[in-house]
Formats: C-alpha cells, structure tokens, sequence
C-alpha cells in the first residue's frame, strides 16, 4: 500500500502537517526525519510514539532517509532507558490501523504481569473496559513530568533536532 501524502481520511497525516494542533504538549522532540510524541498508555511509563515525517507506510518507503529515521529511534529509546530505567524496550512497527509509518517504543517494567506478552492484548481490553482503560492510561509519573525528562535528556545528549 502506497501512502498518500496529507490523505484527508488520515488522522496521522492530519497530526503530521500540524503537530502541534495533533499532540499539543506531548510532543516530546522534533526531530529532522521524525517527530516524538508521549503516548497514551502511560502505565508503561514513557511509552512514546516516533512519526515519520514523510509521507509513508513502509520502512521500505523511505529510501535514503531510512537509516536517519532509525537513528532518531534508537536515540528516543536511549533517552526512554535513561529516563525510566524498564527492565525490556519492545518496538512496534506496524500500520495496520492508521498506515503513516510511526514506532510506538513500550518500556516493560519487570513488575508488570503481562510483560511477556505483547501490549496489545492489554490495550485491546481497554477499548470495552472503561476501568482498564483508565488503568493503562493513568501511569507513575505525569505526564508533564515524562516529556520534560526526556527533553532534559535528548538535550544533554545533543539529539539532533528539526530545523
């Protein structure tokens, strides 16, 4: 499936060409191929969100720019580490739902009882269960405090940035 630049019907596009307006202040960093977002599913705390900045559905897609794109993941992920210290990272590439090429980045602590088991099926139950929901939703720290870590890291660490 080729992605269409700015599709109309897509949310992801719609938040690509106003970041800002799509993710207000959980917007975490932009970065030049990418933007970082904080996700909703804070009982994975830090849990974020990568977007690619080009219009694409396949990692495949974005010839040249690929390799910066993945380096902007992996230095969202170190800051993840660094800032909120997850026994495991699990990475999620998938598109299936919203077909804009964007990481979703769990940090899976070794207290959590599903940690073996993909996030998924959690959040699945959230869409017919209001109280799970909540629960995944709600995490350790608040959310204005797990952007402003992880801007305080990418920061001190020199991540590069949108220009």
């Amino acid at each position: 499936m080729t992605h269409m630049p700015h599709d109309p019907n897509c949310p992801m596009c719609k938040a690509v060409a106003d970041p800002d307006r799509g993710w207000g202040d959980r917007i975490v960093w932009r970065f030049p191929h990418s933007f970082a977002v904080l996700g909703p599913w804070q009982f994975y705390t830090g849990y974020c969100v990568l977007v690619s900045r080009a219009a694409a559905s396949e990692l495949s897609q974005l010839g040249p720019a690929r390799a910066a794109f993945l380096d902007e993941m992996a230095t969202l992920a170190a800051g993840i580490e660094a800032c909120f210290s997850p026994h495991k990272l699990n990475y999620e590439l998938l598109g299936n739902v919203v077909p804009h090429l964007h990481w979703h980045v769990f940090p899976r602590s070794a207290g959590d009882p599903e940690r073996l088991r993909p996030v998924w099926f959690a959040t699945e139950r959230a869409e017919a269960d209001p109280a799970e929901n909540q629960r995944l939703r709600a995490g350790t720290v608040p959310p204005a405090e797990c952007v402003a870590r992880l801007q305080t890291w990418l920061t001190a660490n020199g991540a590069p940035t949108a220009p």
